[in-house]
């Protein structure tokens, strides 16, 4: 049996990897060095892009240090009846990646998670032994985020966030129910309990101000967790009630939102196709709505039916229309809240509004120049020398924001 080379393992634990959506994954060909097969070789992924708060663009190593799983959930590619070509890293192959990808300028940080070998202690304190040697051993400087197993002991996860900039533990699916039907190895229980521990633990070391000695840095970053849609039949008013569980019970930083996609020899109990991509789409914009804008989670979902979001419009233009008769808003005199809710707005717009206005009445030019979509705004809102007449209350407004069809001419070109 021919000895599987590095390479050859980054790029089948590198692909296991995309199915995790804490980080937006892409292949890179600007940066590859296939031709001299360096260690540095991007081929097979292994660059993602990820996002801080902050709008910059992080790149990072992105794999599993193993896709060996005694698991067998039902949904996941790599569960232990899966028939896939396994690779397991050793600590030091991890590290070396890690360091000559950083070295090179490839990459600025590591995302590592792994399926579980042994049992889930042996796979955490492989993991944090990774984290350590980078950190103690080769002085790395780069961001680190661990998915940490939720059943693995206290003082293991505790010791990870010492190392980690974050700590993610997944929710995977919307309801206990459904986890416990398609994923019978994985107790919500004990998730929620790793979750409440780690939020504890984060707060303990953010100390107070006044506080003489400054705190031992643990998880900087927060922690995150995932789930996948449309796996099962939960709607969007049922997952997005779960990531409002979840921020509030558990101040996570992030829910990501991972749609379910089909995989090989997949059981009966999995949807045959994956759900629309722009569900997806509209629950990250519906999430943010959640964090950002003060809309509660039965505000988001009442601009969609029976329980599911809009897939055709944004979630804060699907609420906008069914309750015209909150606007059009005046910009030079609602408050943050309500402009906060004008279809085209964005926090960053609203701040403009608002300092601009307290030295000029602001007529509809000045808001085209704060904001980034005139077009949307301009039926909501009124200015010194706008109003949208009855444009506001009119049947085709929603139809005015619909994508244009191509015509038949033109599809024939294609």
């Amino acid at each position: 049996m021919a000895k599987t080379t590095l390479i050859d393992k980054l790029a089948i634990l590198s692909d296991a990897a995309k199915y995790d959506a804490s980080c937006a994954s892409s292949g890179s060909t600007r940066r590859d060095s296939a031709k001299s097969k360096g260690i540095g070789s991007t081929e097979g992924s292994g660059i993602c892009h990820a996002y801080a708060p902050d709008g910059r663009c992080i790149s990072l190593l992105k794999i599993l240090m193993t896709n060996f799983c005694v698991y067998d959930c039902v949904y996941c590619v790599n569960r232990s009846s899966s028939n896939v070509a396994r690779a397991r890293f050793t600590v030091e192959e991890v590290v070396t990646l890690t360091m000559e990808f950083y070295k090179r300028n490839y990459i600025e940080g590591l995302f590592l998670s792994s399926g579980i070998i042994r049992n889930s202690d042996y796979t955490m304190e492989e993991m944090v032994r990774i984290a350590r040697k980078l950190r103690l051993e080769e002085n790395f400087a780069g961001y680190i985020h661990l998915k940490t197993i939720p059943d693995a002991s206290p003082a293991l996860i505790e010791e990870a966030g010492l190392f980690a900039d974050r700590l993610s533990i997944n929710i995977e699916l919307p309801t206990d129910v459904t986890l416990e039907a398609l994923a019978p190895e994985k107790k919500p229980r004990d998730i929620r309990r790793s979750m409440g521990h780690l939020r504890a633990k984060i707060e303990e070391h953010k100390g107070e101000k006044k506080d003489r000695t400054k705190p031992q840095r643990f998880a900087p970053g927060g922690q995150s967790t995932q789930m996948i849609i449309g796996a099962d039949n939960s709607d969007d008013d049922a997952i997005l009630g779960r990531s409002e569980n979840l921020y509030g019970n558990y101040r996570l930083k992030r829910v990501y939102y991972s749609a379910f996609s089909p995989i090989p020899d997949a059981s009966s109990r999995l949807p045959l196709s994956p759900p629309p991509l722009m569900r997806e789409h509209r629950l990250y914009q519906a999430d943010w709505l959640m964090r950002f804008y003060g809309f509660d989670r039965g505000e988001i979902v009442s601009g969609g039916e029976g329980g599911m979001l809009d897939l055709a419009v944004d979630p804060k233009l699907a609420w906008a229309l069914k309750h015209r008769d909150r606007f059009p808003v005046d910009v030079n005199c609602a408050d943050r809240e309500m402009l906060l809710r004008v279809p085209g707005f964005g926090t960053r717009a609203v701040n403009r509004i608002l300092s601009t206005r307290r030295h000029r009445t602001l007529r509809l030019d000045d808001v085209a120049r704060l904001c980034q979509s005139i077009a949307k705004v301009r039926p909501f809102v009124t200015a010194l020398d706008w109003s949208p007449g009855a444009a506001t209350d009119s049947e085709g407004l929603r139809a005015a924001f619909l994508p244009r069809q191509k015509s038949a001419a033109q599809l024939s070109l294609f």
